[in-house]
């Protein structure tokens, strides 16, 4: 509320008014089991700028369980550890090879660690 000049308060504009109930018939009973839907990115990723989205494309990685269709998470931001598969840049191809448990013995150029692979069910 505003205060004018002669001392008198001045009247609100816009009032909030109750608004007449919508709904028809009884409630479902399954109003309580609504959950929020699941978003992936937020589930999935930790750094969304070095993170991408790679479609396999035939299954000639069928020995790292990766089939044709399946979508590869990958994130450029994250060391590769023992074991981790990643996607490496050789002589110009991208590969996929799977970091040594005793280290890198070779230099390669890594372009990034998997962290997740979404698999195509049809």
């Amino acid at each position: 509320m505003e205060m004018l000049i002669n001392g008198k308060l001045k009247k609100v504009e816009q009032r909030h008014e109750a608004g007449v109930s919508k709904q028809t018939g009884f409630p479902s009973p399954a109003t309580h089991y609504l959950e929020p839907t699941i978003n992936l990115h937020q589930e999935l990723i930790t750094n969304s700028d070095a993170t991408f989205f790679v479609r396999v494309v035939g299954d000639s990685l069928a020995e790292f369980n990766i089939m044709a269709n399946d979508v590869l998470i990958i994130d450029r931001s994250i060391h590769p550890k023992d074991n981790n598969l990643a996607l490496i840049v050789d002589e110009g191809e991208f590969k996929i090879i799977r970091i040594p448990g005793c280290g890198l013995r070779e230099e390669i150029m890594l372009w990034g660690v998997i962290t997740y692979i979404i698999h195509c069910s049809r």
